[in-house]
């Protein structure tokens, strides 16, 4: 007796387009539908909003880079919190001792590579597991900076919005993205040239081929530990300078614990940006956009208590993980240690 096999329906490119992208779209829309009615009600709210939703989402993307740099290469990275919050104190008491901004910047970006390298040893090296490792680092960073806080301590000013000539003057868009500080402006780079170099480059080839299949990429006779060790340093460099925006961009002082979770939400921000740089970034814009929302309906005196208010960004966080974070496709080995035969 013979059985015959029924092929599924081929899936048209449009409906397949939609599953993928469809409510990232919605939420698109709904933001861009946001913003025109804003525009119709007052100009000067508008760029305002647009401008918050830069500075809110600057450091979260960059931690997201920290985190899909060591996640690609198949290291889970929980310690961006500590990592971003050493930057931060860093890169603050560097400011107060010489009042060289740039040095402290840098500063800062070496902390957040030591503290890469530390996760990178116990994670490639001891083999520990990743969250025990990254949360050793949350742990040490807190309290170090707990410890050597001093209040009082005062900076030499901060980094200074840099208008870029004529694009600075373009109605709406031009104050938020042609008018900020070097820190943001980097960022915007930093976002293009890692999605260039994981997706276009051989290093990225490699970093994607140790995520996946760590095993057949030795056998091709790439260097697994060198890979995931790059990696997870460059993206500890990439969460110091998320620090650095903090204290030296758009603070101006350090606080104790000062990170307030954007190291988690950045965790977020990858994953709902599919482990992609240009993902991630836009993931970032949207929390942005609602925590900018979110002050400017505690301006607005609405008669809500502002700690419900103040939770919209974060409940959307997790409405938008709760409908994406089954359709991501998370590297093959990720949290995986390699033996070598």
């Amino acid at each position: 007796m013979q059985t015959t096999t029924t092929l599924p329906a081929p899936v048209s490119p449009w409906k397949r387009f939609l599953k993928q992208w469809g409510m990232t779209l919605g939420i698109v829309l709904s933001v861009v539908v946001i913003i025109i009615w804003q525009y119709s009600l007052n100009e000067n709210i508008t760029e305002a909003v647009l401008a918050s939703t830069i500075r809110q989402s600057t450091p979260l993307v960059l931690g997201a880079l920290c985190g899909l740099l060591g996640e690609r290469s198949a290291v889970i990275n929980i310690g961006i919190e500590g990592q971003m919050l050493l930057g931060a104190f860093i890169g603050f008491l560097v400011n107060v001792w010489t009042g060289n901004l740039l040095l402290a910047v840098f500063a800062a970006i070496i902390t957040g590579a030591i503290m890469g390298l530390l996760l990178a040893y116990m994670s490639v090296t001891l083999k520990m597991d990743q969250i025990i490792g990254g949360t050793v680092i949350n742990i040490l960073a807190l309290g170090l900076t707990g410890y050597f806080y001093q209040v009082g301590l005062t900076t030499n000013g901060k980094l200074q919005p840099i208008p870029l000539g004529p694009l600075a003057d373009i109605p709406i868009v031009g104050p938020a993205l042609f008018n900020n500080p070097p820190i943001t402006y980097a960022t915007f780079v930093l976002v293009i040239l890692v999605h260039y170099i994981l997706f276009y480059t051989k290093w990225g080839l490699r970093t994607r081929a140790v995520g996946e299949h760590p095993r057949a990429a030795d056998t091709l006779g790439i260097n697994v530990f060198k890979v995931r060790y790059v990696n997870v340093i460059i993206g500890g460099a990439i969460a110091g300078l998320a620090g650095a925006f903090l204290t030296l961009e758009a603070v101006g002082s350090f606080e104790r614990n000062m990170t307030n979770g954007r190291g988690f939400v950045a965790l977020a921000v990858m994953i709902f940006g599919k482990f992609t740089p240009l993902g991630a970034w836009g993931a970032a814009l949207l929390f942005g956009f609602a925590s900018a929302m979110q002050t400017q309906l505690q301006f607005a005196g609405i008669n809500v208590p502002h700690q419900f208010i103040g939770i919209l960004p974060y409940v959307l966080t997790i409405v938008v993980l709760a409908g994406f974070v089954g359709r991501t496709h998370v590297p093959a080995a990720d949290g995986v240690p390699y033996e070598k035969e």
